[in-house]
């Protein structure tokens, strides 16, 4: 059925589990495409949670209303909607305190739920190992802890998006038993952030560089990996498809070998308590040599896509990591703008790429490989037969250029890490290894 009530936009969708209106505070200083952004995002979050956007009310405030966010007119109006239409949930746009949203729910006689909460939900829904379960249990009790008074009745009678995942057993526990379960969280995935150092260290210590793939949620970076390492990462057209971070090698043009990690997308005003809970997923992102910034070619916000990215990388000081960025779905452009973006990617040093189609991929790893060059040393060793372990290092960490044999002697001509070098320094004179 169509509305005509000012500020509400009637989206036709055919029937999911749930059924959602979507509502949206308009304040003075909002601009109007950020605003029509943010709700497209917020529709495609409820989408990827499990539900359909049935409508989208807005309100125009000079400030929110302390207690109700809306006016009490407004959501008078919201709760006819919802009942004629048979709305399950309403979704906000913005963060709500505890108080406002058990009296938003009071008033709507429906479940309530904020921007931070529908991207916990997704998080609950999508957790697959022990770590990103733990990370989102963590995110979920550090939400619902200053949020307990007046919730949760209407929630717990209707179940679904908000409640859902490993905190969802939790809804009933005092303060004290919540407090104490955080602890507890904290200091598993303290241990897990140690063991994944030491992996890291491990990794470190064959001398191979990495490079991460960090980017909006849904701008491709699953599909990236994909294509470069044949990797068989599910790929979903939903925002945060991939929450646990994977790690694979990657062949460079010059024979050099990289690993090359996919992690969490970022979102606009990604929630804190996310943020700190993903930690260690995100130290892959720390422990980098360079990053892929991978962006959505396509979208009409993609430079707001790169500030959100450039926030959360400030957020988890990574911000100093060399970037190169990757404009990725150059595939759904007209061919005249396609033609466009080369240009201008090859001012600013950049890329662009089909990573579904697999155009400009070797580009890609050709840039990623000039970047790394000087990274690596070329040097002549000569290694004796006996020590041939060596050599095998070196074709795991580096490459060989030339390789000979003189006698019991093993003639190279190497492109090595400065580290490894170093440990091959006795090689480097021919008259030491004459014994």
């Amino acid at each position: 059925m169509e509305h005509n009530t000012s500020g509400l936009i009637h989206i036709p969708h055919p029937p999911v589990i749930e059924r959602a209106v979507l509502v949206r505070l308009i304040l003075p200083g909002d601009d109007t495409f950020m605003v029509e952004e943010s709700l497209e995002e917020l529709k495609q979050l409820a989408h990827t949670a499990g539900a359909v956007t049935v409508c989208i009310v807005t309100q125009h405030r000079d400030t929110p209303h302390p207690a109700t966010l809306l006016g009490l007119g407004k959501l008078h109006e919201i709760k006819n909607i919802i009942l004629e239409e048979e709305i399950d949930v309403a979704i906000f746009d913005s963060d709500l305190t505890g108080t406002q949203t058990a009296k938003i729910e009071k008033t709507l006689d429906v479940k309530v739920v904020d921007r931070t909460q529908l991207i916990l939900d997704i998080f609950a829904q999508r957790a697959q190992t022990r770590e990103g379960k733990l990370q989102v249990e963590l995110a979920q009790l550090q939400y619902l802890l200053p949020r307990l008074a007046g919730r949760g009745s209407v929630m717990r009678q209707q179940g679904g998006i908000g409640i859902r995942g490993p905190g969802e057993q939790k809804l009933e526990l005092d303060r004290r038993l919540i407090r104490s379960r955080i602890n507890r969280l904290g200091l598993d995935l303290e241990s897990i952030r140690k063991h994944r150092g030491e992996q890291r260290k491990k990794r470190a210590a064959h001398n191979v560089k990495s490079v991460a793939l960090v980017g909006y949620t849904n701008a491709g970076k699953s599909s990236l990996l994909n294509a470069l390492t044949h990797a068989g990462v599910l790929v979903e057209d939903k925002l945060f498809a991939t929450l646990d971070p994977r790690v694979r090698r990657c062949a460079l043009p010059s024979g050099r070998t990289i690993l090359l990690a996919d992690t969490v997308g970022f979102v606009r005003n990604l929630p804190h308590t996310l943020v700190a809970a993903f930690r260690a997923t995100l130290e892959e992102v720390n422990e980098a040599n360079l990053l892929l910034l991978v962006l959505d070619a396509s979208h009409p916000a993609l430079h707001d896509h790169v500030q959100a990215v450039r926030t959360v990388l400030e957020e988890i000081d990574a911000a100093s990591i060399p970037i190169i960025k990757v404009y990725n779905k150059i595939d759904l452009l007209p061919d005249e703008l396609q033609e466009q973006w080369r240009v201008n990617a090859e001012r600013e040093n950049s890329v662009v790429i089909s990573a579904l189609r697999g155009k400009g991929l070797d580009e890609l790893l050709e840039v990623v490989d000039n970047y790394l060059e000087p990274f690596y040393k070329r040097a002549q060793l000569t290694i004796p037969q006996s020590d041939v372990q060596w050599v095998h290092k070196i074709h795991e960490q580096g490459r060989i250029i030339k390789q000979s044999y003189a006698g019991n002697d093993i003639h190279l001509e190497v492109e090595i890490e400065e580290t490894l070098l170093g440990q091959l320094e006795q090689y480097k004179n021919p008259k030491i290894n004459k014994t």
